[in-house]
């Protein structure tokens, strides 16, 4: 199974050319059946174990009825460890970034329930203290994900336009940024998802995912890379500040981010 993660994408000139312009790019035949089998299984237990979410979906917040989302699950289990660290998505993430190396920000699984509501439109890199537009965020499906699942959206594009980013995800923030992105011209990418395909985007670029109308989980394990060089910012908001304490600890603003919770996937 590890074999697999190990080795490398062979990156088209084209998707890398593509990411550039868009900020998001969907990759076909990224892993294959028995390895998303094997640590979709590991990860699924995981979720359950550690999940501690009980309250009915009627009786949660938009934020709640997106998904279920647990953090680094590198740090709690080492078949999980195995799929977070691997090599092969960490190489596809500085090629896209055209960094000379991939650090980890933090992996998290977002676990989509049958029944769960839509994640509203939002940029990531809201909650994130770094310096820079280098960042990616590897989103892996643990199965095929057909439109009534909810698979990820993109605003194709759409990084360029600065109103917006400084909105949480909320009702808020599907209102306003649906709001602004009606009267661009950037093309609004939904599409479904095969076994195998993974999709990649910037912390800038606005996103969002429909509702998940199956009668079964949609299961994505997520990891957030950043330029191996990435420097920490003085945070701007909150969001950014609890990050940089929980995800980011020890880490001097001004400096490169190389702590014990951010460990260099790849190098060229």
């Amino acid at each position: 199974m590890k074999s697999l993660l190990n080795e490398t994408y062979e990156l088209p000139a084209e998707a890398i050319t593509f990411y550039q312009k868009n900020r998001f790019v969907k990759l076909k035949n990224v892993l294959d059946a028995e390895t998303l089998t094997y640590y979709g299984e590991a990860i699924t237990r995981k979720v359950k174990e550690i999940n501690k979410q009980e309250k009915p979906i009627e009786q949660r917040d938009t934020y709640g009825k997106a998904f279920l989302q647990i953090f680094n699950l590198w740090r709690e289990d080492e078949t999980c460890k195995e799929f977070v660290l691997s090599r092969r998505i960490g190489q596809i993430a500085a090629e896209l970034m055209q960094s000379d190396g991939a650090r980890l920000y933090h992996d998290q699984a977002l676990f989509k329930e049958a029944g769960g509501g839509i994640t509203p439109w939002h940029a990531d890199q809201y909650y994130w203290p770094l310096s820079s537009d280098k960042t990616v965020t590897a989103w892996i499906p643990l199965q095929p994900v057909p439109l009534e699942m909810g698979p990820l959206e993109f605003s194709a594009g759409s990084h360029s336009i600065i109103e917006g980013r400084e909105l949480a995800i909320s009702d808020d923030s599907e209102q306003k940024i649906q709001q602004k992105l009606r009267v661009t011209d950037f093309k609004h990418i939904i599409e479904p998802f095969d076994l195998g395909e993974v999709s990649f985007h910037s912390g800038w670029v606005f996103h969002r995912a429909g509702a998940n109308n199956t009668n079964e989980a949609r299961k994505v394990m997520t990891m957030i890379y950043m330029d191996r060089d990435m420097i920490l910012k003085e945070p701007e908001n909150e969001n950014q500040k609890k990050d940089w304490e929980v995800w980011c600890p020890g880490a001097k603003v001004g400096e490169v981010i190389d702590t014990y919770l951010n460990p260099i996937i790849y190098s060229k």
